[in-house]
């Protein structure tokens, strides 16, 4: 693929300059070329070409997201009216989606152009907020701001009424995100393989107070009521409305939306398995470093994480 073109995707804060010198060697090598949008340009090297945000997808082949999940979620947000493949490079502390670490680059961006990968699609949630038209890949949050009462809300779905909640937040999830907010709250893990929607209330006072999974060809309409907590609507951890206390927002299920590269989903499923059965274990770090498999502890060692 001579005429391949990576989008860089940085992590907004933390220093990428070790990953992203690896793959500018890489493309350097190969003939490939990097680009960034032109806000991040004093982040990369001169030899990566800065363009305009909103041309960053439609001028590249494939996104190599550097981050943890936050920063992949990111990406899948940028490409998701033009799906393009998206490669996660970790730099978190614990990432769900993210697969490939630093060391291991050079053979994963081999493998990229020479099409040895498969293609996990990933679902989102597409949101009318007050007629913002927005989406998110792991979940939807309406949470209240502290001090100023519950988030007291209404749920239809399909055009028929459930009932209503009163709870600290009220969180609407996909299968990927039930790992996140959604399960903090108390909802259920729902297999990635499952085309699903699930509304968690956290922290419930009256009303609905157990997750309800919906099916990915239902509408879910939630509307404010009269004396509700001021609120924040959150997508995918980041507030777009602050201090709402009327309005709907309107939620359906789009197939399809992202794609994610996996070189070995196997190998991934297995060590997201242990993820989150370390996550109900009360213990410190340092115990946890002991439970996990030597390769994964190598993979630790490698990046040299601290031991707090």
């Amino acid at each position: 693929m001579a005429g391949y073109v990576f989008g860089l995707v940085l992590h907004p804060t933390r220093d990428v300059s070790g990953v992203v010198g690896i793959i500018d060697d890489w493309a350097g090598r190969h003939g490939k070329a990097l680009a960034v949008r032109t806000e991040d340009r004093h982040r990369v090297p001169s030899s990566v070409e800065p363009v305009p945000e909103q041309e960053l997808i439609s001028r590249t082949d494939a996104l190599i997201s550097i981050g943890g999940d936050g920063t992949m979620l990111g990406a899948l947000r940028a490409a998701v009216r033009d799906p393009k493949p998206v490669l996660g490079v970790h730099l978190g502390r614990l990432g769900f989606l993210v697969e490939v670490e630093p060391p291991d680059l050079p053979r994963a961006l081999d493998r990229l152009v020479a099409g040895d990968f498969t293609i996990e699609s990933h679902a989102c949630l597409a949101c009318d907020v007050c007629g913002d038209d927005l989406v998110a890949f792991n979940d939807i949050a309406l949470v209240r701001q502290p001090g100023s009462g519950f988030v007291t809300a209404t749920l239809a779905v399909d055009g028929q009424r459930y009932g209503y909640y009163r709870c600290d937040a009220l969180v609407v999830s996909t299968p990927t995100g039930s790992t996140a907010y959604s399960y903090a709250a108390g909802g259920p893990l729902i297999s990635p393989a499952t085309q699903a929607v699930v509304v968690t209330p956290s922290a419930p006072m009256s009303g609905i107070s157990r997750s309800v999974v919906l099916s990915p060809d239902e509408t879910i309409h939630l509307e404010l009521r009269p004396g509700s907590a001021a609120v924040a609507v959150e997508m995918d951890g980041l507030v777009i409305r602050s201090a709402a206390t009327e309005g709907t927002v309107d939620i359906s299920y789009r197939r399809d939306a992202g794609q994610v590269v996996r070189f070995d989903p196997r190998r991934y499923q297995e060590r997201n398995q242990i993820k989150l059965s370390l996550l109900d274990l009360p213990l410190l770090p340092d115990q946890l470093r002991e439970l996990l498999p030597d390769e994964l502890r190598e993979q630790l060692d490698r990046r040299a994480l601290p031991r707090s």
